[in-house]
């Protein structure tokens, strides 16, 4: 389905691999190395057949795969949406990179999960932009939280590339900037040596394109909902969904490497009426199945199909169920198959998977012991709900699994 872009790869040191990759142009790479995370989950498995298939290859040749897609970049290590977290992820195997699109004061688009989350994804709260902040920072006080929100739609393009690309991660019991923006966090297990930039390299939705073009890898644009009142200064809903294709269109990008995605299908829908080109690739985030009063149909899977929806992507939890201990398919997953659609997922690596919070791997708790154990909720996706694609938040995990499924 996808276009791989794939060179197949012998092992390199990881941090010399990156060290290949720069802004101006990024070197030809000899190979890719998953690093040593995924090694690490696997010995955490139990001995299964999983286990040995994934044990007896991780000293093979690895490819770069559409199977694994970068959610954010790389955001498990780095900043989100920033270059250093795009050439990391494309380093790992990512066949596909995503880039969340939203826009700015002057209608400019860039990359940003939110349209609203600088405060906690930049330094804009520690430069003289703060003063832009629709919610000026606050410090926590008694029961009250720490607070601040800050916009890409209140600052112009300009000004939002001298912003510096950080964890989204704050403490919200701090009383300064300072403390807000340097909570106590664990390092994930495989990343101790990592070193991730003090300043992360924004980008326009314009330069994503070309570095990620260079970086060999497909697109997986989403057109975040927007936080103003549409249209904002003249440009409409739909002339903002143009846009995103425009950019794709005018730096000269086949359609079929390009998979748009919303959560509004909406969006979707006037892609596929105004873009045909790009209109199989169109993908539809599915957030339904989170709604407690929905039940998927065949008839309701068969009219989106019918209306030229092709691929859905819901969250985990909407494609797998434990059943008698064992993960299996559930009925939406067999539904969308049964009507034509294709099928991707978000998010693999998102948190911490033994945490009974993590909404993503929450209905699986009795399998997921500890992290390793989520390679089998990986399995069952692939296995079992018959996904194209998995969106990660440390693409390597998946790469490593793709390139071994095979066996598996």
């Amino acid at each position: 389905m996808m276009n791989s872009n794939a060179y197949v790869l012998g092992l390199a040191p990881w941090l010399a691999l990156l060290s290949l990759l720069t802004l101006s142009g990024c070197a030809t790479l000899d190979g890719i190395e998953p690093n040593t995370r995924p090694q690490l989950l696997v010995q955490q498995l139990e001995n299964s057949p999983l286990k040995e298939a994934l044990q007896s290859c991780d000293t093979s040749p690895f490819a770069a795969t559409p199977f694994s897609i970068s959610h954010r970049g790389a955001p498990l290590g780095y900043p989100e949406h920033t270059a250093e977290g795009y050439q990391a992820a494309a380093a790992m195997g990512a066949g596909v990179i995503e880039c969340d699109v939203t826009f700015t004061r002057d209608n400019q688009l860039v990359c940003r999960h939110s349209q609203c989350d600088l405060h906690s994804t930049t330094n804009i709260l520690q430069t003289p932009l703060a003063i832009t902040c629709r919610v000026p920072f606050k410090g926590a006080d008694g029961d009250e939280p720490a607070s601040a929100q800050c916009c890409t739609s209140d600052i112009t393009q300009a000004e939002f590339l001298t912003l510096c690309g950080r964890p989204d991660r704050v403490d919200p019991q701090a009383t300064t900037v300072e403390g807000y923006l340097s909570p106590a966090t664990a390092t994930p297990a495989g990343l101790e040596g990592l070193k991730a930039p003090a300043c992360g390299t924004l980008l326009t939705h314009q330069a994503s394109i070309e570095l990620i073009d260079k970086l060999g890898a497909d697109f997986t644009p989403e057109l975040k909902s927007p936080m103003v009142d549409m249209p904002h200064r003249g440009m409409s809903q739909q002339a903002y969904a143009d846009k995103l294709i425009r950019d794709y269109e005018q730096a000269g990008i086949d359609p079929g490497r390009v998979y748009p995605q919303s959560f509004n299908p909406s969006d979707v829908a006037w892609w596929i009426q105004s873009h045909p080109a790009f209109a199989d690739q169109a993908v539809y985030l599915d957030p339904r199945g989170f709604r407690p009063d929905f039940q998927p149909t065949l008839a309701g899977m068969q009219a989106l199909f019918d209306q030229g929806f092709r691929i859905l992507a819901p969250p985990i939890p909407v494609l797998l169920k434990v059943e008698q201990g064992a993960l299996v398919a559930t009925e939406y997953a067999k539904l969308a198959r049964a009507a034509g659609l294709q099928l991707i997922t978000w998010t693999f690596e998102a948190g911490v998977a033994t945490d009974p919070n993590n909404r993503w791997h929450k209905p699986f708790q009795e399998i997921i012991k500890q992290e390793g154990d989520m390679l089998q909720v990986l399995q069952a996706l692939d296995k079992q709900a018959n996904v194209i694609g998995v969106f990660s938040d440390w693409p390597g995990t998946v790469t490593y699994y793709a390139n071994c499924r095979k066996e598996n």
